[in-house]
């Protein structure tokens, strides 16, 4: 459905609204696997190294690791999930927004950063929808250099059409996305028969520590999406927070969910794992937690382990997007979806702007 410029709102009267949203991607086939990977760590983001010499980290990288990704993503049917889970979202998020922002006509646009559908192709998708105002929403809702910030720079060096640009640039506690996880908690709980003597064990994504003290915002914002979701639930929960996916020899930040997982076992305490940093299921969380992070509870001696789902479509977080999405209209630039960042970190997005201004 591709539109010429200088046909805007014809026949509709309505203004037309373009809303991105971004996401890591996955490879759709084993075949994809080590160019997934390929472009994944030759992003400077990633690895900060002049080209070539990234290139060539990023090729003996992506060769080391493909035999092991294959395997995973062969659990999963041989492709990762994420595009399908994406798609959902974003068909789910443009059904509420035609249904609730009258006088737009908006239309949702996927742009993932490492694999297909990749940014240069949504942004000549939404040149050709020729819109007036554009809203970046990356499906991170903690804000990262390595993921918010690295799709931000792609999609700038791509797009070249017609808009205002606004820029969710996190959303880490809105009120949405944290009853979402407070109800997919409570649900999870329930549904194990509310078992006893059981830890909250919020894991996210980890990043190497050299980052977060860089002035990156990513921990101090994971902090705050887990207390935002723990004031839903309410007093009386055991919880802490841990990183996983740990790559390359480098010091990250802690503790590592496995660690978390043996502290647990240690105490006879059960733990129910919340992907706190992810909202859609893909290999971190179908992989890494239901089957590696399980097998380790059960060798550590949990009694029990839990696994609460991803938000996926769940109706209270599009609302939430949604609501995003309209907050964003009436903002400009770059903006916290919710609360801000303190202002010590340096690599926030929002005040690097307002200082730069």
């Amino acid at each position: 459905m591709s539109n010429p410029a200088g046909t805007l709102g014809q026949g509709s009267g309505k203004r037309r609204l373009a809303v991105v949203l971004f996401n890591l991607g996955g490879p759709d086939s084993l075949t994809a696997v080590q160019p997934f990977l390929f472009n994944l760590f030759n992003d400077a983001a990633i690895i900060p190294l002049p080209w070539p010499f990234r290139g060539l980290v990023a090729t003996m990288i992506s060769r080391s690791r493909r035999e092991e990704a294959s395997h995973n993503y062969a659990h999963m049917g041989g492709a990762s999930p994420l595009l399908p889970e994406t798609q959902r979202q974003s068909e789910a998020l443009q059904q509420k927004l035609n249904a609730t922002l009258a006088g737009f006509e908006t239309r949702t646009f996927i742009a993932m950063r490492y694999w297909n559908p990749f940014t240069e192709e949504a942004a000549g998708e939404v040149a050709a929808f020729a819109p007036d105002e554009v809203v970046l929403l990356p499906l991170y809702p903690q804000y990262s250099t390595t993921t918010t910030g690295s799709s931000v720079k792609a999609w700038s060096k791509a797009y070249r059409g017609s808009g205002r640009i606004r820029e969710v640039c996190c959303f880490f506690d809105e009120a949405g996305y944290a009853s979402a996880y407070a109800r997919q908690i409570r649900q999870t709980f329930e549904a194990a028969g509310r078992p006893r003597n059981l830890r909250l064990l919020f894991s996210a994504h980890g990043l190497p520590e050299k980052v977060i003290k860089g002035g990156d915002p990513y921990q101090w914002q994971v902090e705050k999406s887990c207390e935002a979701v723990m004031r839903q639930l309410g007093d009386g929960w055991d919880w802490s927070i841990c990183y996983q996916s740990r790559v390359g020899p480098m010091r990250w930040i802690g503790p590592s969910t496995p660690e978390a997982i043996e502290a647990a076992a240690a105490e006879g305490k059960g733990v129910l794992v919340v992907p706190i940093a992810f909202v859609s299921e893909h290999v971190e969380t179908l992989v890494e937690l239901d089957r590696d992070y399980a097998l380790l509870a059960k060798e550590k001696g949990c009694p029990v382990y839990l696994r609460a789902p991803a938000l996926g479509v769940e109706p209270g977080f599009i609302e939430g997007l949604a609501s995003l999405v309209g907050g964003a209209l009436f903002k400009t630039g770059c903006r916290p979806g919710s609360g801000a960042c303190d202002r010590g970190l340096s690599k926030c997005p929002y005040y690097h702007a307002r200082a730069a201004a």
